[in-house]
């Protein structure tokens, strides 16, 4: 059919087929051209079946990775956002569950603590107003992506370490 479309035949042939009495009078051409297979197929055991398959995919070549590039600051901050929104959510009830269940904590360890769910908070809080800014229009040149990149990961730095602090 593809090739009927190509070369244009295609309403001719739709006319041809769907006319009455077509099917009737072209039984024995229907019957020869359908029947007809251009292969041999032969039926095989599922663990054959998989063995030629393994095998045809040993040969295959291998779709390239994102390892084979070279790291940019762009593409590690979408995969940074999206991990430090993942992480904010866990760390979030976390945070808040083991507040709740332990009453004596080490100062030490709520430092720590704060300074895990400081970190993703001021990455993903200035990240989500650069996407602010991509959304109307600004920095959307390679040079303002990475001023804004560099800008988020300075103001995250400074953010978190003022909120260590509160």
């Amino acid at each position: 059919m593809m090739s009927t479309r190509l070369v244009g035949l295609a309403p001719a042939f739709r006319r041809t087929v769907f006319q009455p009495g077509f099917a009737v009078r072209n039984q024995a051409v229907l019957r020869a051209a359908v029947l007809k297979r251009g292969i041999q197929t032969e039926r095989l055991a599922p663990a054959k079946a998989e063995e030629i398959l393994n095998a045809q995919r040993v040969l295959r070549p291998n779709s390239p990775h994102f390892t084979i590039y070279q790291p940019q600051l762009t593409w590690v901050g979408s995969i940074a956002n999206r991990v430090t929104g993942t992480a904010l959510s866990v760390l979030l009830y976390g945070f808040t569950i083991s507040y709740k269940l332990v009453s004596t904590v080490p100062e030490s360890v709520k430092y720590v603590g704060k300074a895990l769910l400081a970190a993703p908070f001021a990455f993903h809080s200035w990240n989500g107003l650069r996407h602010l800014a991509w959304d109307s229009g600004k920095f959307l040149t390679l040079k303002g992506a990475y001023t804004s990149g560099y800008a988020v990961l300075g103001a995250t730095a400074f953010s978190t370490a003022a909120l260590l602090f509160v």
